[in-house]
């Protein structure tokens, strides 16, 4: 058995997740892990898929997706990497405000400042108003409050606003 991460982007319609699952269940391939957004318009997802269907069978089985040039497909074989529980906790971290370069890098760096981690992070421009939403492990010896403070003051150097809070054990 191996590991593929597959990749899927381009212009959106209707079916693509559809015809995607469907040309890799073919195969007989696994779905173990997925994430799919659009970004603008433009459709990006990411899956991790295992079995014994080698690289060149999946880019052959998918190659009908990309034949009028609107999705590039890639197919990449990958380790298996069992990551081990997180030995921290888990929060959940809201940056919202005027849109302009460097939230993101500014809000994380506070994030990988104390060894934490960014597990899932999203953005959103919506007009003027910039949103980002991020799950964060921070390790179990961090101070929290002391991550805030230090948030809320990058925060405040950029115009927009932060809440970091736990997250729901039950959230999935």
């Amino acid at each position: 058995m191996t590991l593929h991460a597959i990749t899927v982007l381009g212009h959106d319609r209707p079916g693509i997740i559809a015809e995607t699952t469907d040309r890799l269940a073919g195969l007989g391939l696994n779905l173990e892990d997925s994430t799919m957004t659009l970004l603008r318009g433009h459709f990006a997802m990411t899956l991790v898929c295992e079995g014994t269907a080698g690289g060149s069978e999946i880019e052959a089985a998918l190659a009908p997706l990309t034949a009028d040039g609107s999705l590039t497909v890639t197919v990449r074989e990958v380790p298996a990497e069992h990551a081990p529980p997180a030995a921290g906790t888990s929060w959940v971290l809201s940056v919202h405000g005027g849109d302009r370069p460097g939230i993101v890098s500014a809000v994380v760096a506070v994030v990988a400042g104390v060894g934490g981690n960014i597990t899932d992070l999203t953005t959103r421009l919506a007009g003027d108003l910039y949103l980002l939403v991020a799950e964060v492990d921070l390790p179990s010896g961090a101070d929290v409050e002391a991550v805030s403070r230090e948030l809320t003051s990058v925060a405040a150097g950029l115009g927009v606003g932060v809440t970091l809070r736990a997250a729901d054990t039950d959230e999935l």
